[in-house]
């Protein structure tokens, strides 16, 4: 059988072309629908197959022995249904000719038929051949219906030419007006009944269709939420939190757990202002914004900023729910900080030029005074303004550098340095000059390593490090400690170890970010600038949670790129460090 094709709402159906059009129920891959009505059809059979046996036994219990025939046909009408009703799977009558309904209209037409014929007891049959034309209306095509009907008009006439001829001939009159107008009734029904499961099916089509559409959107709305880095809270009139996005659930995190909605927003302490504002949003019905910080005993402070709006409702105002967002100021400073960077890059690219020009005529004027100075006194001070000179030129140089961001090229080579004999110079001159070498450990098990990168920059990275380190290490032995190690051949790794507090989770997401910092007095570019160098020469630096000498600690790693066997230089380049 062929299968049935969506119906494509014509413009006028009671007009022509009814023929052509396939079953409506076509349209529902999944038959829901049609298998309702098949079953409550089939149920109904059932039941009119047990009112005629009851009514036909009773008629023949009464004494009406002429009755047999029909409680026989019953019987066998009542077995049929039931056996229809368990066997038969439902599906759509199709264009061509199928058992199927032949099984289920075709019985219902000849069993009425047949106790039109054997009728007896002056009960009148007609009105049963409404199932089966329903049955032919709603669940198959139009050439079906009107079939069905055209059948049921041709036996209900020639019935009553049969019982013109056997009994009253004198009424065939009125037996053939009455079948008529069944039959044009019949007719009327299997016309309006179709036309209305073609509406049906269209609307039923109508809300699938647009189901779909809200679940895809319903689907993409939920994506969008939960990768959004603002928290996103949705609050009922009672306080209740009924949504929350993984941004959220991470600000409102306290020191027991993390909630997952539903949960009543005013069993924290902690959470009170949120409790307010929302609290006003629903008073005033209107938008509301604010900059609050939640407390959290065992956590530090979150500082966030909060608005909420109320989405629109359609009766009651307790049908109301407040959406409020949440954002970490430290992120919105951050974002304000990197565009003022920008801003000052782009300046300090057109200023560089007017730095260098005087720079470079001061350079120039004291090297022409020198050669006429004499004066070992007067020969020290132009030594000073040239070291000067020289110093603000680097420094020009690096902080127009870092502006711009260089992407690392081929051309930065670098220079092969000898890992351990550059480290433990570089921690030694830390040390001494910090005082701190009775809380810094020194274990370098890297001797034959050699990294590709500049001596200046490798001190300023490991000094940066260094620094940080000690501001947030404890005062015991052994706080600090830095370590070399070869984890593949021709590979440098560098770590720098300090047993201070771990890191919340926001500031580990902006770790290397410019201009973030949890330190107020910070800027917030020591760790960048890490990063930006480490970047140049081909290194990775990042962070980790470790454990040394049975302490927990902040751990920040630089691996170099790796060196090739024959790169291995015989004296490393140290000199260069203290040039």
């Amino acid at each position: 059988m062929q299968p049935a094709k969506p119906v494509s709402d014509p413009p006028d159906l009671w007009l022509g072309g009814l023929d052509n059009l396939p079953s409506r129920w076509g349209i529902e891959p999944r038959q829901n629908a049609f298998g309702r009505l098949w079953r409550a059809f089939m149920t109904a059979r059932i039941t009119i197959a047990s009112v005629l046996v009851i009514l036909q036994a009773f008629i023949y219990a009464l004494g009406n022995v002429n009755n047999g025939w029909c409680v026989g046909v019953c019987a066998v009408y009542l077995c049929a249904t039931i056996v229809t009703r368990l066997l038969a799977r439902p599906k759509p009558a199709g264009s061509t000719f199928d058992a199927q309904w032949v099984l289920t209209v075709g019985v219902d037409v000849v069993t009425f038929t047949a106790l039109n014929f054997l009728q007896s007891s002056g009960i009148n049959y007609t009105p049963l051949f409404a199932l089966p034309v329903l049955l032919a209306s709603i669940l198959g095509p139009i050439s079906l219906a009107l079939g069905t009907a055209a059948s049921v008009t041709l036996l209900l006439l020639t019935e009553a030419w049969w019982a013109s001829l056997l009994y009253l001939p004198g009424d065939s009159a009125a037996r053939f007006l009455q079948s008529g107008l069944s039959g044009s009734g019949f007719f009327a029904v299997a016309l309006l009944a179709n036309q209305l499961a073609l509406r049906l099916a269209r609307e039923v089509q109508l809300a699938n269709t647009s189901r779909q559409v809200a679940r895809m959107q319903t689907q993409v709305n939920e994506l969008v939420i939960e990768n959004l880095t603002d928290g996103v809270l949705v609050i009922d009139a009672f306080g209740i939190v009924r949504s929350t996005n993984p941004a959220a659930q991470r600000l409102l995190a306290t020191s027991s757990r993390t909630r997952r909605a539903p949960f009543v927003l005013a069993t924290q302490a902690a959470w009170q202002p949120l409790v307010e504002i929302t609290h006003q949003t629903f008073v005033n019905q209107l938008p509301q914004q604010a900059d609050v910080s939640l407390n959290d005993a065992g956590q530090n402070t979150h500082h966030l900023r909060v608005r909420t709006r109320l989405t629109a409702t359609h009766g009651r105002a307790e049908d109301a729910l407040c959406v409020v967002f949440l954002e970490d100021l430290r992120e919105i400073e951050a974002r304000v900080r990197v565009e003022k960077m920008a801003a000052m890059g782009r300046m300090s690219a057109a200023v560089a030029h007017e730095i260098r020009n005087p720079l470079a005529a001061i350079s120039q004027a004291n090297a022409l005074l020198e050669e006429d100075l004499k004066d070992p006194a007067h020969r020290q001070l132009t030594a000073m303004v040239s070291q000067n000179t020289k110093r603000l030129a680097k420094i020009v140089d690096d902080v127009l550098n870092i502006s711009r961001v260089q992407v690392p090229s081929q051309e930065l080579h670098g220079t092969l340095l000898m890992l351990d004999a550059v480290v433990a110079r570089i921690a030694g001159d830390w040390t001494l000059q910090t005082e701190s070498g009775n809380r810094t450990h020194l274990l370098l098990q890297a001797p034959h390593t050699c990294v590709v990168f500049d001596p200046e920059h490798l001190r300023r990275v490991m000094i940066n490090l260094l620094d940080n380190a000690l501001r947030y290490a404890s005062p015991t032995g052994h706080a600090i400690e830095i370590a070399t190690q070869t984890p593949f051949h021709g590979q440098g790794r560098l770590s720098i170890w300090s047993d201070g507090l771990p890191l919340e989770k926001t500031v580990q997401t902006h770790l290397f970010e410019p201009f973030f910092t949890s330190e107020s007095r910070s800027s917030g570019l020591g760790l960048y600038i890490c990063r930006e160098l480490c970047e140049r020469y081909g290194a990775l630096i990042g962070y980790q949670r470790t454990s040394r000498h049975q302490k927990d600690g902040n751990e920040f790693f630089v691996v170099f790129k790796l060196t090739g066997p024959s790169s291995t230089p015989a004296h490393a380049a140290l000199d260069d460090l203290f040039a």
